[in-house]
């Protein structure tokens, strides 16, 4: 017995090691980094005005005003949930998928009936997460015509605005240009007001 204790003893004592270094000091240590360094992205990622924080640069949020952007559409329940990140993993076949593109693009038509161009597909469907915070250039240019009239703003300021708060890929490579939709509605409401009919 004696030699079976003495085998398992330092089996304990390198667990217990190991779920300490790896499972506390490993991450105080790189918890430590991140809000030296990288403090904004160690938080969230968070979006404030003034002391208020009013959202996140890594999850959507709903949006259904038509005088500010529309996002992608999220699959979460409810929308853009944090804590229910998932695709709606839906197929192209199915009706339900084929249901909801039809109904998004009848919000768009409604909202901008001039509005002849091809829809944007991040417009029609949900992301992988159900929580994306970003949409195309080519998206954010479809809503222009309908925000500028309903805001009564410069069709060229608003393309200009626009122009401003495209993201490139990452390091030119990574990615593709996005807008952060709720960046460019609060920019939106700078220049025109939130109140603005």
């Amino acid at each position: 017995m004696a030699a079976f204790w003495n085998s398992l003893k330092p089996a304990i004592v390198l667990l217990v090691a190991f779920i300490f270094l790896g499972g506390v000091l490993y991450p105080m240590a790189v918890s430590g980094v991140s809000r030296v360094f990288f403090r904004d992205k160690a938080d969230g990622s968070l979006i404030r005005l003034g002391t208020t924080v009013v959202g996140s640069r890594l999850i959507g949020q709903e949006f259904d005003d038509p005088k500010y952007f529309w996002g992608r559409l999220s699959a979460t329940s409810p929308p853009y949930n944090g804590g229910a990140s998932s695709g709606s993993n839906l197929g192209p076949t199915n009706p339900a998928l084929t249901d909801e593109v039809r109904g998004r693009i009848k919000a768009l038509k409604d909202a901008d009936p001039a509005n002849r161009a091809p829809v944007p597909v991040d417009l029609v469907t949900s992301s992988g997460s159900g929580l994306d915070p970003d949409i195309s250039p080519a998206a954010a240019f479809y809503q222009e015509g309908r925000i500028a009239r309903l805001r009564s703003l410069p069709r060229s300021a608003l393309h200009a605005l626009i122009l401003r708060h495209v993201e490139r890929p990452q390091g030119g490579l990574f990615g593709e240009p996005r807008v952060n939709v709720l960046e460019l509605n609060l920019a939106l409401d700078r220049i025109s007001g939130p109140s603005a009919k």
